[in-house]
């Protein structure tokens, strides 16, 4: 290392007395980054390698397209960028050092005696980028041209078995895509050829012969012929002489040859296989092959005696030991290959006091895997992570928290760039199933309680979360400067480009849409290099979160199978607490109880079984919360907002009480609004410029009393009147009823207006919840329209209107209703209901609500409807049923 560190600083000197207009300079710039490169390969100092990425970028502008030598300098930037996306997942790093690789194979003619390698290069590189984002393209074209470098490198080429070699894996990894077995058995074939040319003491003989020991295996697996099983086992063998203790690829080899014999033992049943695999797993001293080890030793145990099975937890923990230890010291992809085995092993291990029957792949089939682990890491990586979390809080290991936060980061990758279809929704709901309440309650038992806030906020309402990225503000990029503004330009362009074909997409991704999630990618990645913006687009920190909290209290209450918990969010000091003394289980049935009732209101019985409902509610959830209220001083008459996940977001949390004389209930202490998400509220709370003028604000009036499906609603008109009467001295106004409010009258109106009042038939659909729809005289106006409109501004919405809180019965932590619709396509405050709403009632709460909106100032405020609803109710309370005082809700500023 002494001489490659005098050769760099005699090339530096050397450089020095070549100035720039020196004719040797590209000459001396390319020499020191070969040799900075060759220091960053022994001792993987990453400010070598940048740098000499930055000395070949400055050379290559020195050998312009005429230049006898561009092709290598070309060819050596691609290199150094291709090892800096190894260690650091750059993926502008590999599609530049793909196009570098292009270029320079342009300017080597079939005869250039470089060419060959510059074939093998680009290959490599879009093998890379195939593993990273699964474009088939990318693999079939490196494939053609790994057999044009093979054509060139005739038998005695140097080369020649490398080649081969890379041939066979390329063509075994379309294998374990698309299962065509002719490229499987031209891949054995392949393997074969390279084993021959690599004799013994050839530094990569080992590798050649775990490669065709693993396509054997993997036809064997195919065909069941036990001859390709033996000579597979027997090729391992021969692997692990070469490998002596120290060796590197000593553990793979060990842990080879064990999963052969493990699967043979499991065809065969023959003793002495299984005895030689369990004392190979023995030897394995990597770290990162603990789980596979464990888990023979597990079976072993299960096989031998029930009573050792506290030993399958002993060791279960050792696992998770060693694959927290790994993961954390692994650099990104390597780490998907551990979680694979973690899951496997989870899913064979004891859960409960019994032994679960493995249902996932066997650790040998996910070991084979291992070329197109990065093809399914976003399907099966978080099913893994989902399984670690799940074994690490049942044994109640510190991995749980880590566990939980990687399944959230796969998630987020998993639905990344998905549209409203419901094809692409049930993706969505199957991917985030209980993981962000689970991880939640985690988190609250470990004490972890502003984790367990930025964690439930990552894994709810994603689908919301990802349309608000493609509409996010940019005003202060744009002001950061000229790279700013340009990155700023061309984020709004590729978001637009990109919205519109998911919409327009329906099932897998076409070539357009994986050209501009690349290109978005990449924007992204360029955004977060500048100052300040390092965190662009990544989920909040608890910091960030505390902002909801500038106006009062936020209280997310959470159910869980680990528990019931609420935590009150304040705005610069540490959440509190709460427990809950329900269950899970007790919360869903209650929910589905009180859905009943509020279907049958009328009857005094029922009445009756709602105050009891309502004073449970109290006892159970939110008079313990309202206790925490005020020992942290939170005074009579606040406003605070309920933020409910799971079950929870079908409850009146607000209407809870007592209800016996002279106890107050809910309604007599606090204000109560809503909010989907933390951070839907701090959206909302940010006013741009400009919405306070009254000359911006317009209102408009949207009544349907006459659908062309669905019964008449008599007291719309009468409705739509008192709005006006309120409203229209004010401000600029507009009324749309019966035959003018059709679906394209009132998508056009919310277009241009700021304020919108809408009374007529709310349709939920809890199946398909993007076709949740208000009813419009020629037909439905669903969420999947409402989303695709262009606001201008949008303040405050009242939805006079049946069920517009109900979203999807799988999902409701999604919060795909129609209420959230409106919410988080800009409007700041809205009045939903959570079931039937009397025609009449509706009526007489909407005159009553604008009365006390509009003030002495007679100006429009967004931020005082929940007062207004509130003190609307109240002046109401002896004229309406109760079902019907807490129909309406208010959710946002």
């Amino acid at each position: 290392m002494s001489d490659l560190g005098e050769a760099i600083e005699l090339n530096r000197a050397a450089l020095l007395l070549r100035p720039p207009g020196h004719k040797d300079r590209s000459m001396s710039l390319n020499n020191l980054a070969v040799y900075l490169q060759n220091r960053f390969e022994q001792r993987g100092i990453m400010s070598d390698l940048d740098e000499a990425i930055e000395l070949n970028q400055a050379a290559l502008l020195l050998r312009p397209p005429s230049h006898s030598v561009r092709s290598l300098s070309l060819n050596n930037l691609a290199k150094s960028l291709q090892q800096r996306f190894v260690q650091q997942g750059i993926m502008s790093d590999l599609d530049e050092a793909i196009e570098l690789n292009r270029a320079a194979l342009l300017l080597l003619p079939p005869s250039h005696s470089d060419r060959s390698m510059s074939l093998n290069n680009l290959a490599v590189c879009l093998q890379d980028r195939f593993e990273q984002r699964g474009i088939m393209p990318d693999l079939d074209e490196s494939i053609e041209l790994h057999r044009a470098a093979l054509l060139l490198r005739p038998a005695g080429h140097s080369d020649r078995s490398m080649s081969l070699n890379n041939l066979a894996a390329s063509l075994r990894n379309r294998f374990l895509q698309q299962n065509m077995m002719s490229d499987l058995d031209e891949a054995i074939e392949l393997f074969r050829a390279a084993l021959l040319l690599r004799p013994s003491g050839h530094s990569d003989r080992s590798m050649s012969l775990n490669n065709l020991a693993g396509s054997l295996q993997d036809r064997f697996e195919q065909r069941g012929i036990m001859s390709d099983l033996d000579e597979a086992i027997e090729l391992n063998r021969a692997a692990l002489l070469h490998c002596s203790p120290g060796h590197s690829e000593r553990s793979p080899s060990l842990n080879n040859l064990a999963l052969s014999l493990q699967h043979r033992f499991r065809q065969r049943g023959v003793q002495s296989d299984y005895d030689e695999a369990f004392s190979l797993y023995s030897q394995l001293s990597h770290i990162s092959h603990a789980a596979s080890r464990t888990h023979l030793f597990i079976e072993s145990i299960a096989r031998r005696s029930r009573a050792a099975r506290h030993k399958v937890f002993e060791l279960k923990l050792r696992c998770l030991d060693a694959g927290t230890w790994a993961y954390k010291r692994t650099s990104w992809p390597r780490h998907v290959d551990l979680i694979l085995r973690l899951d496997a092993l989870a899913l064979g291990v004891l859960s409960s006091g019994s032994i679960l029957r493995p249902v996932g792949p066997s650790p040998s089939r996910l070991f084979l895997l291992r070329p197109s682990l990065l093809r399914i890491r976003r399907i099966s990586t978080l099913f893994a992570a989902k399984s670690w979390a799940a074994s690490a809080y049942v044994l109640n290991h510190p991995s749980v928290l880590l566990a939980h936060q990687v399944a959230l980061k796969f998630l987020d990758q998993r639905v990344a760039l998905l549209s409203s279809s419901s094809h692409h929704f049930d993706v969505i709901r199957e991917a985030v199933s209980s993981l962000a309440t689970d991880a939640f309650s985690c988190s609250v038992r470990r004490g972890a309680l502003t984790t367990a806030v930025e964690l439930v906020e990552q894994g709810r309402a994603v689908f919301w979360t990802q349309l608000a990225r493609f509409n996010t503000p940019l005003d202060e990029l744009s002001g950061s400067g000229d790279i700013g503004t340009a990155l700023a330009e061309e984020f709004k362009r590729l978001s637009f480009c990109l919205r519109n074909a998911l919409d327009q997409s329906t099932g897998d991704q076409s070539p357009q849409i994986r050209q501009l999630t690349m290109q978005w990618d990449d924007v992204i990645t360029r955004i977060r290099m500048l100052p300040d913006f390092s965190r662009f687009l990544l989920p909040p920190l608890f910091s960030d979160l505390q902002k909801a909290a500038e106006d009062g209290p936020v209280i997310v209450v959470n159910a869980s199978q680990y528990g019931c918990d609420a935590l009150i969010v304040r705005n610069a000091e540490d959440p509190i607490h709460v427990p809950l003394d329900i269950t899970q289980a007790e919360v869903s049935e209650f929910s589905s109880d009180f859905h009943t009732l509020t279907e049958q209101y009328g009857s005094s019985d029922n009445q009756l079984k709602l105050v009891g409902m309502l004073r449970k509610l109290w006892n159970n959830v939110v008079g313990p919360v309202v206790q925490a209220l005020r020992e942290s001083n939170v005074c009579p008459g606040s406003r605070i907002w309920w933020c409910p996940t799971a079950d929870f977001t079908l409850l009146p949390l607000h209407a809870a009480g007592p209800y016996e004389p002279k106890k107050k209930k809910l309604s007599d202490i606090y204000i109560s609004s809503y909010t989907p998400t933390l951070t839907t509220l701090i959206r909302a709370r940010q006013q741009p410029e400009g919405s306070r003028d009254a000359s911006s604000q317009h209102f408009v009036a949207i009544g349907q009393g006459n659908p062309v499906n669905g019964s008449e609603l008599k007291c719309v008109a009468p409705e739509l009147a008192a709005v006006a009467q309120h409203v229209a001295p004010i401000v600029s106004f507009t009324s749309l009823e019966d035959a003018n409010a059709t679906v394209e009258n009132a998508l056009d109106a919310l277009d241009h207006n700021q304020w919108l009042h809408l009374a007529c038939h709310g349709m939920p659909n809890r199946k398909q919840p993007f076709e949740s729809s208000f009813a419009m005289r020629d037909g439905p106006l669903m969420i999947k329209d409402i989303i695709r409109s262009h606001w201008q501004n949008p303040q405050f919405a009242f939805l006079s209107a049946c069920h517009t809180t109900v979203g999807d019965e799988k999902s409701p932590d999604e919060s795909i209703h129609l209420a959230a619709a409106i919410q988080f396509c800009g409007f700041r405050s809205v009045i939903g209901s959570m079931w039937s709403v009397d025609d009449e009632v509706a009526r007489e709460v909407v005159s009553a609500f604008y009365g006390n909106l509009i003030d002495d100032s007679k100006r429009l405020d967004c931020t005082r409807a929940a007062v207004a609803l509130h003190k609307s109710v109240k002046s109401l309370r002896k004229k309406i049923p109760l079902e019907q005082q807490i129909v309406f809700v208010h959710i946002g500023v």
